[in-house]
């Protein structure tokens, strides 16, 4: 087998090994290894050398240093040590969280077990190559060494598929799986999670409701993609249904899922729920607080996200990035510049925190709120990385608001090399050319827009009803209930003018109308 480069080690590091035979070459013992001879010198039962390279090959794999590993199991077979389907499944397994290093290396294990027979008539070494190529982005080597098992089991099939959702391949996957001989939970949470990760929120819940149709009992890995999709898509209905069928299950007391339900309740502005959630859990971690913390910033409740972030910390929780994101977020929705730029200092200074961009959009948000959108600016402009589209709206947004037709035409610039075929900001930038009455400004950026080929996205509306997402953009006379939609309309305006609301009518202002 012809392993890395980085994997060989000269002879001349060699070492006698305690457990090893007479004139057996082999390496050091790791620390501490003193009191683990005594103990064995006590009890007279022999060690398997595969069992302790094995071990020692492990140990380098779960705190992620994979050249270590490998190096190892180099040393394993100088060492005369022929290594058996457990270490090939332990270096395979570390191979999946180095995409780059890891296939390499994948590739020379997969050379090595194929001498040997291992990966097609060991169904446990099959699966491992399918989840390690496919989680490296090679799914074609995946459904190669897939095609070729000669035995599969559940484990198998389920990786497949898996593989095939992680890789944007929807289609195959959902062949392999009306293929598949029998489903279970994890077979269905395989195309459930596969959706959520791609943002396919409403898809993920129509196969929920398909799992639940098939009669397959969801496990709480299930439950956590489905309550994901719920917050996404704001289903609230569905989330206090699966609230309560969490209640009756033997997990209902599971971390993650009430991590999980916090942020379900904050995000569909829910957060009275959320904190009940929170007050009930017999133990938190920093997930729960720091949901608590960022669902209270984000449904306008600022001084109680500060609280729970003092809270946190008298509890011992050490704050992290995702804690002072939302404590900034707290701070800007309520126009606490001065404490949040002490927030933004600790978390740089006192807690060595690198900020990341989204501690930065919260600096240009900030500012923006405030008004002091040349601060905003500066702070865009000193930004370690490029600006993203979420960090320059929040500014032109902010533009819009104080009519800062300059800067808007400032921060175009940036976001023609960011987003160039965006639709949202040349949409954004005519409004304001309108706002102000230039309207040779929003004619130009129209005449750009379809030069550029670049069309405007009509917006929508969504509201859950019973389980059901129905979504409505702006005159939509498309659904099945639009009389009776408009006919509720026409009495909610009714109301509102018997209430004494008279609304603005601005003619021919604004982009979005014409």
């Amino acid at each position: 087998m012809s392993l890395p480069a980085y994997t060989a080690t000269t002879p001349s590091a060699l070492v006698t090994h305690p457990n090893s035979k007479p004139n057996q070459p082999t390496f050091p013992s790791r620390p501490h290894s003193t009191k683990y001879h005594l103990t064995r010198s006590h009890t007279h039962s022999p060690i398997d050398p595969i069992v302790s390279w094995t071990s020692s090959i492990a140990l380098h794999c779960r705190n992620g240093q994979l050249p270590e590993a490998a190096a190892e199991f180099s040393r394993m077979q100088i060492a005369g040590v022929r290594p058996n389907h457990i270490t090939f499944l332990t270096l395979l397994s570390a191979c999946t969280d180095f995409p780059l290093e890891g296939l390499r290396f994948g590739g020379s294990i997969h050379a090595y077990v194929r001498k040997l027979g291992l990966d097609t008539e060991n169904v446990m070494v099959g699966t491992a190559l399918v989840d390690m190529y496919s989680k490296c982005g090679q799914l074609d080597l995946a459904w190669l060494m897939f095609d070729e098992m000669h035995v599969r089991n559940s484990v198998s099939w389920n990786t497949m598929i898996d593989g095939c959702m992680r890789n944007g391949e929807v289609g195959e996957a959902i062949v392999l799986f009306d293929q598949m001989p029998e489903r279970d939970a994890i077979s269905w949470t395989s195309m459930i999670g596969g959706f959520v990760k791609k943002g396919c929120f409403e898809q993920a819940l129509e196969w929920f409701r398909e799992m639940q149709l098939d009669g397959v009992e969801p496990d709480y890995v299930t439950i956590i993609s489905v309550l994901a999709a719920c917050a996404n898509l704001g289903a609230l209905g569905l989330g206090l249904w699966i609230n309560r069928f969490v209640m009756k299950q033997d997990f209902k007391d599971n971390i993650k899922i009430s991590n999980s339900l916090i942020d379900m309740y904050s995000r569909c502005g829910c957060i009275r729920l959320a904190r009940q959630v929170f007050e009930q859990m017999p133990k938190r971690s920093l997930v729960s607080w720091n949901s608590m913390i960022v669902g209270f910033a984000l449904n306008g409740h600022a001084e109680e996200a500060l609280e729970f972030f003092n809270l946190m910390r008298k509890e011992g929780f050490r704050p992290d990035g995702v804690s002072f994101t939302g404590a900034l977020t707290a701070c800007s929705h309520s126009g606490l510049v001065d404490e949040g730029l002490q927030f933004f200092d600790v978390m740089k200074r006192t807690r060595k925190i690198s900020p990341r961009i989204e501690h930065f959009g919260c600096l240009v948000d900030l500012y923006s709120r405030a008004g002091r959108l040349e601060d905003a600016l500066n702070v865009i402009a000193n930004m370690p990385m490029k600006p993203n589209e979420v960090v320059l709206g929040s500014l032109l947004a902010a533009c819009r608001t104080h009519g800062d037709v300059g800067l808007a035409e400032r921060l175009m610039k940036y976001l023609c090399e960011v987003d160039p075929g965006s639709d949202s900001n040349y949409v954004l930038l005519s409004n304001i050319y309108a706002a102000v009455g230039r309207w040779d400004g929003a004619s130009k950026v129209r005449k750009k827009m379809k030069a550029l080929g670049i069309h405007k996205k009509p917006g929508f509306s969504s509201i859950e009803m019973d389980g059901s997402i129905h979504e409505f953009v702006a005159g939509d006379k498309t659904h099945v209930e639009t009389q009776n939609i408009y006919a509720m309309l026409d009495h909610l305006f009714l109301e509102l003018r018997i209430c004494g609301y008279v609304p603005e009518i601005e003619v021919g202002k604004s982009y979005e109308h014409d």
